[in-house]
């Protein structure tokens, strides 16, 4: 699956893979780059579906499934920001088959599957800085039935399966950058509000500079219009925070809780490989305030993945999830483990949902809706959630194909109440509600004895039946790395604004406001090169200054130790940088954007709340294999 030759193909042909090279005004080096007047080429398909994950996937499968059964054609695109499917796709992992048994009863019978390492035990250990101690688990955590594999590995069968075998559309370095939105108020959210409604997609510009100056090889985003769009693009997708903020789909949901995982995979010595092999960790290295764990999977092939999870309510400024993950390495379990004749292959981070059933937003907005963990379905309790993003795609889907081919005239195209309906009914809702208060119970004063002691009662007697759901504290402060690739000159993906801030500046752009400026945040003189109006470039270095100083001051530059990639660094500032306006007390901030493995954490993270993750040009990024 590898990105189309598009400037190969003639604008005649009905098809998106035209999409770049295509356009009608040239490019000019050097030139400023302004939204507004820029000629997009356009498709129009039924669905379009943002992130080729497992989520996005399923839906893509499920709806070319009806298509079939039902007999009547539907056009679906999936849009994969990675340079190939499942080179994004990060887990543990370990996965609960379910929903895979319904969307391909017969996938055992096919010979490429990757399901091929069943779990053949379980185990929760209890570290101290040199023991290893047994320890009960939930009952959740059983994972007969289950099986052990790369999602990576997994998400591109998948996504095989998709394109050869039911003809969905995947564009893999497409790389979903705004929401294409009505001209006018068109719809009513679920609130009774009159809104736009979301009408597709608009993917990123290629071949600008760092600071917005257009190249030679300048390329616009192409526009894909769409009946429904489904954004499935993990865990705090940009697409879908711009949803969720315009349509306020977290109005009756508490915040959403994240942690960070970190992972390596390791070839080991024969001698310590045990196929099959699950243990899950508690306690050391973490204090007893910081909720997390570890974990150890043995794979095919004498592989075996090992990482750490930690919440990112931490309080602590100074600790480094990454520093952390190495000291668990270091533990005597692990060091034996990876001793001998081992070999590290790769390393991979990325956020992940952990709140649960409580944070869950509204799933669907006029025009689309969120699937997978864009919406949050990890069961934190199972240690998975590859199971329910699946289903939940296969349930929008099927709303999806409703609202395509609506059963009367009078039906809205942009209605997809249905799929809320349908997860509220489904086995999702039941797996989220039985665990639904085990992870805030670790927010007590009591921290991981307080968590251990409630979730034992309420998994082993209680089986989550208990009348009160339990609300989450509010949130703390907010070596070798991995091979990523990023074209060193292009527009910083990083940027200092707060969301609702550069949402404004991308809606004005959209609107035609000549006065836009869509480089807010990537530093002052991308902004100046797109300045229209008189302060910006000031108001720019203000927002930049103002973020060093209450991170430096307040926070001792945490963003530093927190980012599992170097990403961020506060430094001092020389010679005539000091006058440049953008640092405070003679530290600045560096970005080094093309560090980056897209694992959102500095967007979450952050106690200024002022960082806000962008999509860079497609086919960046991290490219993972066996993850």
């Amino acid at each position: 699956m590898l990105r189309p030759q598009l400037s190969r193909l003639s604008r005649s042909t009905v098809n998106c893979r035209q999409i770049r090279h295509v356009q009608s005004s040239a490019a000019r080096l050097a030139e400023a780059f302004d939204p507004v007047g820029i000629e997009r080429a356009e498709d129009e398909v039924d669905v379009c579906i943002v992130g080729g994950g497992p989520a996005g996937l399923s839906a893509a499968i499920r709806l070319k499934q009806l298509e079939k059964e039902k007999g009547k054609e539907i056009r679906v695109v999936v849009l994969e920001k990675g340079s190939e499917i499942g080179s994004h796709i990060v887990s543990g992992a370990v996965i609960e088959p379910r929903a895979l048994n319904e969307l391909l009863p017969k996938w055992q019978s096919m010979d490429d599957h990757p399901l091929t390492r069943p779990a053949t035990s379980s185990h929760m250990r209890f570290l101290t800085e040199k023991l290893s101690l047994p320890f009960p688990h939930p009952p959740q955590m059983n994972n007969d039935g289950n099986y052990i594999l790369s999602l990576s590995q997994f998400t591109r069968w998948l996504g095989n399966i998709a394109e050869n075998e039911y003809g969905v559309e995947i564009y893999p370095g497409f790389a979903g950058s705004q929401l294409l939105l009505s001209p006018t108020p068109d719809a009513r959210d679920s609130w009774g509000n009159q809104v736009r409604s979301v009408q597709g997609v608009i993917t990123n510009e290629v071949g600008l500079t760092r600071n917005y100056t257009m190249k030679s090889s300048f390329e616009p985003g192409m526009a894909f219009r769409a009946k429904v769009t489904l954004l499935g693009e993990g865990a705090h997708g940009s697409l879908s925070k711009q949803a969720i903020s315009m349509y306020q789909l977290r109005k009756e949901a508490q915040p959403q809780t994240y942690g960070i995982g970190l992972k390596e995979v390791w070839r080991v010595d024969p001698e310590q490989y045990e196929p099959g092999k699950v243990n899950h960790f508690l306690g050391w290295p973490l204090p007893y305030d910081v909720y997390g764990g570890g974990w150890e999977y043995h794979m095919d092939d004498g592989l075996v993945s090992i990482g750490l999870v930690v919440g990112l309510d931490y309080k602590n400024p100074y600790l480094s999830p990454y520093r952390e993950f190495q000291r668990l390495k270091h533990h005597p379990h692990f060091r034996k483990l990876l001793s001998g004749n081992s070999e590290r292959l790769s390393y991979a981070a990325r956020v992940l949902n952990e709140g649960g059933l409580q944070s869950v937003p509204r799933l669907h907005f006029p025009g689309g809706a969120l699937i997978g963990c864009s919406a949050g379905f990890v069961n934190v309790a199972k240690i998975k959630g590859t199971h329910n993003a699946m289903k939940t795609g296969m349930l929008a889907a099927e709303s999806a194909f409703d609202a395509v081919h609506p059963s009367s005239a009078e039906s809205s195209s942009t209605d997809l109440s249905s799929y809320e309906t349908a997860f509220k009914n489904s086995w999702v809702y039941e797996d989220l509600h039985e665990v639904r208060n085990m992870r805030p119970s670790f927010n007590t004063k009591l921290g991981i004895w307080g968590g251990i002691a409630y979730s034992g009662l309420d998994s082993l007697f209680l089986g989550g039946k208990t009348p009160w759901t339990l609300k989450h504290a509010p949130a703390g402060v907010k070596e070798k790395k991995p091979g990523t690739n990023h074209a060193d000159d292009q527009p910083v993906h990083l940027r200092v604004v707060k969301t609702r801030n550069f949402v404004k500046e991308l809606d004005r752009a959209r609107a035609g406001d000549e006065g836009a400026n869509v480089a807010i945040g990537a530093g002052s003189k991308a902004v100046e090169t797109c300045a229209k109006e008189e302060g910006e470039v000031e108001m720019e270095k203000e927002t930049r200054k103002e973020h060093v100083r209450v991170n430096v001051e307040t926070y001792a530059g945490l963003l530093g130790r927190a980012c599992p990639a170097g990403v961020y660094e506060y430094v001092e500032q020389e010679g005539k940088e000091r006058e440049d306006g953008e640092g405070w007390s003679g530290k600045k901030l560096v970005i080094n954007s093309q560090n980056c493995i897209h694992c959102k954490l500095c967007d979450v993270k952050v106690p200024t709340q002022d960082i806000t993750w962008t999509v860079p040009e497609g086919g960046g990024g991290p490219k993972y294999a066996n993850t």
